[in-house]
This record gives structure tokens, C-alpha cells and sequence, in this order.
């Protein structure tokens, strides 16, 4: 299998498995409050790198600990407290859609500070279109936008904050291989959660996590969600770079949709459908093109280069 192959396919079953974490996350909500949710999930993850990776590396030098630190701080703790944050005062729809940004995000800081990934016209219209249909999907036939500025400036901030993380993370080295990138990256996030934890009054609730209904979910959260598709996440951007496995990241509403209906038994219209079809179509699209787009830049090229030839046979006559 090629490295590309397998990034492609790393990424999928990363946003797979985050598509479902939403659902998890509503039935804790039952039991615990938001914060307590982010800092025992990557706690526990944190944990179980920790046992798989039983190695300690000191410090690194002021630029590659700051480097670790803003991805810990982007890619943990601002992107799930703005998101998290943003649902108390906008629809969760609008979360879902602007949060969707990420990718189209990823693609712009690409393009002004990575000299290897940048916008093109594939990939421009295949992310349009994908966001067309994870507004579908999103409002799943309901036509009602109502506009919080706070609420909805949170969740794009959201969407950029995951655009930082990916984009810092295609530029760091990793000498010492992925469970420790990320560890490093989960032990820096958990660091700055701390302020977090503060104001909010954060306390250990074990009775509550020992529930039946808590600890399931949490462990999945814990070990699946986060220290098994960060790894995931974090190898196939390093394989096919931020901009490509971001495009991945449009699936995850439709995910949460299809999981939605099979365990919480939620309605799927026939317009989030179509909106299902768009997301995977613009992916798609953002990825391959179209051969008709293809043979009109071919034949551009092929007129760039021969027109001077051409010009040189008239002079001759």
C-alpha cells in the first residue's frame, strides 16, 4: 500500500470515529458538565499514551516546546472549549456548519504560509460544495438561520483553531515517532485547560464516572476518540498534508447524522440526504477534479507552450 493510500485511509477512519463522538457526548451531557467531559477524556488519553510510550524526552529548546504548546493549546483546548462554548448561545446548527469551515481554513493558511500545499480550482469548488451540502445536513430540512453574533463567531473560531493545529502540525519533526508527538501535544493541552478548569470549578466526579452509563462512553472518548485518531489524525496529515486530510473533515457531519439515527433514533430528512451525497461528491472533487477541468488546463498548457512555435513558423513564411 502507498504512503498516500494509507493517509487517505488513516484520515477516513479518523473522521469516522469523530463523526460518532457527538452522540457520545450528548448522552454525557446528562452527567457531566462540558469541561469535566474535555479534561478526563484527554487526561485519559493522555494516560494511556503514557503507558504505550513509557518514555520521558526532556526539554526540546524553546522553539520546538512553544511549537508543541500552540498545538496543544489549538488543536485541544481552544478548538473543544470555542465549540463547546459556542453551543450555549447560537443553534447547534450553526455550530455544525461554521465549524465546517475547517477545512476551507486549512486550504488559506496553506496557501499563504506552505510552499507545498496551496488553493486550486478542484479543490475550491469541491469544498464549496461540500459545505453546501453539510448545510444540508446541518438544518436537515429545517430552514430556519437564526444569527448570534457571539455564538457564531465562537464557532468560527473553532473552525480556525483546527486550521491552526493542522497547519502547525504538518510543519513539525517528529524524531521521536507519533505516541510522542502526541502525548506531548495532549500534555500541553491539558496545561492549558487548567484556567479553564479553574473558573468553571472543575472537581473529579469518580462516583459519576463509575455509572454504567459514564464510564463507556468516557473510555471511548478517552482511548478511541482522542489517543487513537489523534495518532491516526496526526499520521495521515505528515502523509498527505493538512490541506488533503482536512478535506475529510466535511464527512463528519453526515457521520453524526447516520449515527444520530441508528442510536438516538433522530429523524433524517430527504434533503439531508442529498446533503450526504454533496459532502461526499465535493470531497471527492476537492480530491480528483472532474477529466473535463483536467483537459482544459492540459490543452492551456499545450497552447502555452506551442504558441511560440508557432509564431516562429509564420515569421519563416
Amino acid at each position: 500500500m502507498s504512503a498516500t493510500l494509507r493517509g487517505h485511509l488513516l484520515a477516513l477512519f479518523a473522521v469516522s470515529v469523530w463523526g460518532t463522538t457527538f452522540v457520545s457526548t450528548k448522552l454525557l451531557l446528562q452527567h457531566l458538565s462540558p469541561v469535566q467531559i474535555l479534561f478526563d477524556r484527554f487526561l485519559l488519553a493522555w494516560l494511556v499514551l503514557w503507558l504505550l510510550h513509557p518514555v520521558w524526552r526532556g526539554w526540546e529548546g524553546w522553539k520546538q516546546e512553544l511549537h508543541y504548546a500552540a498545538m496543544g493549546a489549538t488543536g485541544v483546548t481552544l478548538y473543544f472549549l470555542t465549540e463547546n462554548y459556542a453551543l450555549q448561545f447560537t443553534q447547534a446548527s450553526n455550530v455544525g456548519l461554521l465549524v465546517s469551515s475547517a477545512p476551507l481554513l486549512t486550504a488559506l493558511l496553506a496557501h499563504f504560509f506552505s510552499t507545498d500545499e496551496g488553493l486550486s480550482r478542484p479543490l475550491v469548488i469541491g469544498s464549496l460544495i461540500a459545505f453546501a451540502g453539510v448545510a444540508l445536513v446541518m438544518f436537515n430540512g429545517s430552514v430556519v438561520l437564526q444569527l448570534n453574533p457571539l455564538g457564531d463567531l465562537l464557532a468560527l473560531s473553532a473552525g480556525g483553531m483546527w486550521a491552526l493545529y493542522s497547519t502547525l502540525l504538518k510543519r513539525v519533526s517528529k524524531p521521536h515517532g507519533l505516541l510522542h508527538l502526541t502525548r506531548r501535544i495532549f500534555g500541553y493541552g491539558l496545561l492549558t485547560m487548567l484556567p479553564a478548569l479553574w473558573l468553571t470549578g472543575y472537581t473529579a466526579a469518580l462516583p459519576t464516572i463509575l455509572l454504567h452509563q459514564v464510564w463507556p462512553q468516557l473510555l471511548f472518548l478517552g482511548l478511541i476518540a482522542s489517543a487513537l485518531c489523534y495518532v491516526v489524525w496526526n499520521n495521515a496529515v505528515q502523509l498527505i498534508g493538512a490541506v488533503k486530510a482536512s478535506n475529510y473533515i466535511y464527512l463528519i457531519p453526515a457521520i453524526t447524522m447516520l449515527t444520530a439515527a441508528i442510536i438516538l433514533r433522530e429523524q433524517i430528512t430527504p434533503l439531508a440526504l442529498l446533503g450526504a451525497a454533496l459532502i461526499v461528491a465535493g470531497v471527492w472533487f476537492a480530491e480528483h477534479g472532474s477529466p473535463l477541468l483536467r483537459r482544459t488546463s492540459s490543452s492551456t498548457r499545450q497552447a502555452k507552450y506551442q504558441a511560440p512555435y508557432a509564431s516562429d513558423n509564420q515569421i519563416e513564411k
